[in-house]
């Protein structure tokens, strides 16, 4: 029977007199206690910290990783520019059961270890004496509570658990043997489970039960519960219970956390404070508890000024909120505000890319934009080489939307399909799909006679892409297309498309634009809403058929069975071949319009910080944005 088991390089530490090293069993120095916390030690408001990590902390050698031992202290400046994007902490802390190293491997963090045996059982090993924020046990129990006290509960969980822990409709066993022992299983395997535990938005399968049982009617007083739901003026327990259970959107302070800082800021604010968590399981080498840095104040402001504001010298560490288009500015500004810009590589599969909706209401224009030739058209029709020089000065690669060349899954010719500027080929494809009639402007007419005017809703967030349409605008009207491009806020464009409202969307690729093997492709089958191209499709799927439509196109149904192969294959070979069949039928059939790829990401960096890698990828998932580059391991040299 194939079985493989993760063993932490980083092994057990001693608590009795010090750590101790497991590499070659050499006593680390005493720990060291922080000076944030020391004054509520002194006080014994907080235990010393030799009793506030686990026993066997993650232990981390940072001359091997080839970074510098820092020294705790300090306040790090970041800007988001939305209130709700504090949730951005959760991103960059990047605190995850297991999760993905600086070479995409995963690995235990919050876990001590864990056994995968075929896909289809495994054994989550928790740390002895992990602590959550507040001082309370992380143990098994907190993997319990939310198992069976929220994510089946009808009341706080009304369509049960995730879809992720589904195969084939069917939700694993799940056992808790002792306090450090979760063990999820399955009939069938479940490849995707661990990769979906690192995601930069991970699935929180655990719950702080020590600080939810209070807010839950099966462990709460009746008449405190009561008065409590009444204080915070909502209908029912459950309603509570899920608006301070916030792991993810971070906007309770009170809730307890196993990310590196903890929310120390109540209500809506201008400024955000998050102070370094005093029970945080991660030490240096030397003794020192991560993470370095003792605040991180995170700034909301409009979306034009993040550049500005850096190139003033007013963001220790920003990628969030900064384009292409603000490096030269940046690099101006560097010597007087005190900082560097570097440029990262993007994870994304392109950086803008249109997406027709294939579930558009609109009848007419649904059967045109189902038209594979049309959508040939269209991106046949796009001068990606001068949308790459005015924009980004030649350093994209242009091309439809494929994985990256890192990726083992690269292909030239899906890169190249349909991507080449040939309006000839363009005009013809459209005259062929029925589409030759046209207005005294030049603008092509539908079949039911009205213009062909391509409504391209934007999110309004990126210069960049408002740029680049208008250089496609200028293209499209040389086949007989006009584009129109509409600005919205981005939860209004996602909940428009979602309805069925948006002719036309543009976002980046997919996220991951450099898939491995072991990485599921449900993202390119119609699985989920959020991919723009399909939303009710994914609704079909998400919810069990209950909403959305059935997928009616044999294309989209192909993916769908091939997302299942690979879900069922017990080889690499098998899952290979899968995602390369995907990867050919997106390239033929033009899902997603994509421009161009890996446009560089300006990275702003304090002279002051240090361990922030000079050359990195910026990426959604896999790799947090920061995360991946493990953000608790920063420091300032002074």
């Amino acid at each position: 029977m194939f079985k493989t088991t993760r063993k932490s390089i980083l092994l057990a530490v001693s608590m009795a007199l010090a750590a101790t090293m497991a590499a070659g069993s050499e006593p680390l120095p005493p720990l060291q206690e922080s000076s944030f916390w020391k004054q509520e030690v002194d006080l014994g408001h907080l235990p010393p910290v030799a009793e506030r990590i686990p026993e066997n902390p993650l232990v981390v050698d940072l001359a091997a990783k080839g970074r510098e031992f820092g020294n705790q202290g300090g306040t790090l400046r970041t800007m988001v520019t939305r209130s709700k994007d504090i949730r951005q902490m959760v991103v960059y802390g990047y605190a995850r059961l297991v999760g993905y190293n600086e070479n995409y491997e995963l690995v235990p963090d919050l876990l001590a270890d864990y056994e995968n045996e075929d896909n289809r059982k495994f054994t989550l090993q928790l740390r002895k004496g992990h602590k959550w924020s507040d001082g309370s046990p992380f143990t098994s129990a907190d993997f319990e509570y939310w198992w069976k006290d929220v994510a089946n509960n009808d009341l706080l969980s009304p369509t049960g658990p995730p879809d992720f822990l589904r195969v084939n409709g069917e939700l694993p066993e799940v056992s808790f043997p002792d306090e450090t022992t979760v063990i999820f299983e399955w009939k069938e395997p479940n490849p995707n489970f661990l990769q979906s535990l690192a995601q930069a938005r991970p699935p929180f399968i655990y719950r702080p039960a020590a600080f939810l049982k209070q807010y839950h009617a099966d462990y709460a007083d009746t008449e405190e519960l009561k008065a409590l739901v009444d204080d915070a003026r909502v209908k029912s327990w459950a309603a509570l219970h899920n608006k301070l259970d916030n792991m993810y959107k971070y906007d309770n302070h009170e809730l307890p956390t196993l990310q590196p800082w903890l929310n120390a800021s109540s209500g809506k604010k201008i400024r955000h404070n998050f102070v370094r968590n005093p029970y945080y399981h991660r030490i240096d080498a030397k003794g020192v508890q991560l993470p370095y840095i003792d605040i991180v104040e995170m700034e909301i402001v409009a979306p034009g000024l993040v550049a500005a504001k850096s190139n003033a010298g007013e963001a220790d560490l920003q990628g969030r909120g900064l384009d292409f288009r603000d490096a030269s500015i940046l690099k101006k500004g560097e010597a007087q505000g005190g900082y560097k810009t570097y440029l990262w590589d993007t994870g994304v599969a392109s950086q803008i890319a249109i997406y027709p909706n294939l579930n558009y209401s609109d009848d007419a224009w649904r059967e045109v934009l189902r038209d594979v030739r049309v959508r040939r058209a269209l991106s046949l029709a796009i001068d990606r080489d001068t949308i790459n020089q005015a924009l980004y000065f030649k350093l994209g690669k242009p091309g439809a939307m494929t994985v990256l060349p890192s990726s083992p899954f690269f292909d030239e010719k899906n890169l190249k399909a349909w991507s080449d500027y040939d309006v000839e080929q363009a005009n013809r494809l459209l005259d062929e799909a029925g589409l030759e009639k046209r207005g005294g402007d030049g603008i092509r007419l539908l079949p039911d006679g009205r213009p062909m005017e391509l409504i391209i809703e934007t999110a309004g967030e990126r210069q960049e892409v408002e740029n680049a349409l208008q250089i496609v605008t200028d293209n499209w009207r040389d086949i007989g297309v006009k584009l129109v491009m509409r600005p919205l806020d981005r939860d209004i464009l996602r909940n428009r498309v979602f309805a069925g409202n948006t002719m036309a969307s543009v976002w980046f690729g997919w996220d991951n634009g450099i898939p491995q093997v072991y990485t599921s492709p449900a993202y390119l089958a119609p699985t989920d809403q959020v991919f723009l191209a399909w939303p009710k499709w994914g609704q079909h799927y998400q919810t069990g058929g209950d909403a959305g439509e059935a997928p009616d196109m044999p294309e989209a149904q192909r993916l769908m069975e091939l997302a299942h192969a690979w879900d069922t294959a017990t080889t690499d070979e098998e899952r290979s071949a899968a995602w390369k069949e995907m990867l050919a039928i997106h390239a033929d059939q033009i899902f997603g319009i994509g421009i161009l790829a890996g446009a560089p990401q300006p990275i702003v960096v304090s002279n002051r910080l240090r361990n922030v890698p000079e050359k990195g990828i910026w990426a959604w998932d896999p790799g947090a944005h920061f995360g991946i580059h493990r953000i608790d391991e920063f420091f300032f040299a002074d």
